[in-house]
């Protein structure tokens, strides 16, 4: 008999799950004892591993001060104005002023908004158009899953956002050919800048600054979705600064507070802003219940510290140079198709005759846990804090599973 939580992306007539009781660094432990490797940082999110004392504490502290209040107009509160700070200076975007939210959904719909918003403001409402990439991931409210270049995610839900289109994933003279052909109504460009939840694809060399310049050339805002690649994921803050490609919008969330409490919010630049700030007299008419929470804004000032302390930017490179040589061996050997990835986020291409929920049921069966992705590949996004002796035995885990 099923229980009473509806689970995300599972079947509904699912009777079993298994159930996690506690955490420790990279490591998670089921109610049965069973321990594994978490491979995928729970949901792409927990940099700095699970079970930080430090984290509870800091919640605890500001749950028992002020755990949450409005920010709407006229409140604010000093963890979500510093944390705003923080993460407006850690951004490439100069002069950036940042919106929260709680999830990195609402962030990447409040990105949509904002981007036609500013249009409007400056006196362009005919520019709605947003360009989205197939294969991109850009969560599940409804702007998002229209942006998505996934079909089976769109299915089922109705009519979704109308002047939101795809173009081929790495195609950029699509993408061109579409800009010019609808230059005056375009309003944004959105994409990952590695395409995570589709299944880790890095962009073409010189793709992200052609799709930069096309922007720039079209007058259109260029959105970045760093959900998955801000907050050390690629060994920057950002993504935009490991390509060199700095972009007028960055939605986040996942790993600005490692998942210890719901956190997204937009990275806002000028060509927004100014729009935006232009009449003293103009009010912003969205915003959610928990934006700018305490508790939360608490959370994401102590993982960023965190996160500073331990260098742990700099051990994105470290994880991703020894994941991806071992996930290459076996592909070398010919278990798997291919390996590719950026960073500390890596992906197993696999063969024709493989099929993805089965590798990944026979890891997990041998204490790690990956994700699989359609039938076509299994991903790999470890805490920050992983060892080698833990990436290792991911690797042991993927050869014996594609062995089989």
């Amino acid at each position: 008999m099923t229980g009473a939580f509806l689970h995300p992306f599972a079947s509904p007539a699912r009777e079993r799950f298994t159930t996690i009781v506690r955490g420790e660094g990279a490591l998670i432990w089921d109610a049965d004892g069973n321990e594994y490797v978490d491979a995928m940082a729970s949901l792409w999110y927990c940099a700095i591993g699970h079970g930080r004392q430090e984290m509870a504490d800091a919640i605890g502290k500001q749950a028992a001060t002020l755990a949450a209040y409005s920010c709407f107009d006229p409140f604010t509160n000093e963890p979500a104005d510093q944390l705003a700070e923080q993460i407006a200076g850690l951004s490439p975007v100069p002069d950036a002023r940042v919106f929260f939210c709680q999830s990195g959904s609402e962030a990447v719909d409040t990105a949509m908004k904002l981007a036609r918003l500013a249009h409007v403001l400056a006196g362009h409402p005919e520019r709605t158009l947003i360009i989205s990439r197939m294969r991109g991931y850009h969560g599940t409210n409804y702007g998002g899953t229209t942006a998505q270049g996934l079909p089976p995610n769109k299915e089922g839900w109705g009519p979704l956002l109308p002047e939101v289109v795809q173009v081929p994933s790495d195609d950029i003279e699509a993408l061109a050919q579409l800009m010019a052909e609808r230059s005056d109504e375009v309003a944004a460009v959105i994409t990952e800048p590695v395409q995570g939840a589709g299944g880790v694809w890095p962009p073409e060399p010189g793709y992200l600054e052609s799709m930069r310049r096309l922007c720039d050339q079209h007058g259109a805002l260029l959105i970045f979705d760093e959900v998955i690649t801000g907050f050390g994921r690629l060994g920057e803050w950002f993504g935009a600064e490991h390509f060199g490609v700095t972009p007028d919008l960055t939605s986040f969330a996942k790993a600005v507070t490692s998942g210890y409490q719901p956190l997204g919010g937009v990275v806002v630049g000028r060509r927004v802003l100014d729009p935006l700030e232009a009449d003293p007299s103009y009010v912003l008419k969205t915003g959610y219940t928990y934006s700018g929470h305490p508790t939360a804004c608490a959370a994401g000032l102590t993982n960023l510290a965190i996160m500073e302390r331990e260098g742990l930017l700099g051990e994105a490179h470290r994880i991703g140079h020894r994941l991806s040589t071992g996930l290459g061996s076996i592909a070398a050997d010919g278990l798997i198709d291919h390996v590719r990835g950026a960073g500390a986020v890596w992906a197993i291409g696999l063969r024709p005759d493989q099929d993805a929920q089965a590798v990944r049921d026979r890891i997990r069966g041998l204490g790690v846990i990956t994700r699989g992705i359609a039938s076509h590949s299994c991903t790999f996004c470890p805490p920050l804090v992983i060892t080698d002796e833990q990436i290792d035995r991911i690797i042991d885990a993927v050869h014996t599973a594609v062995s089989a």
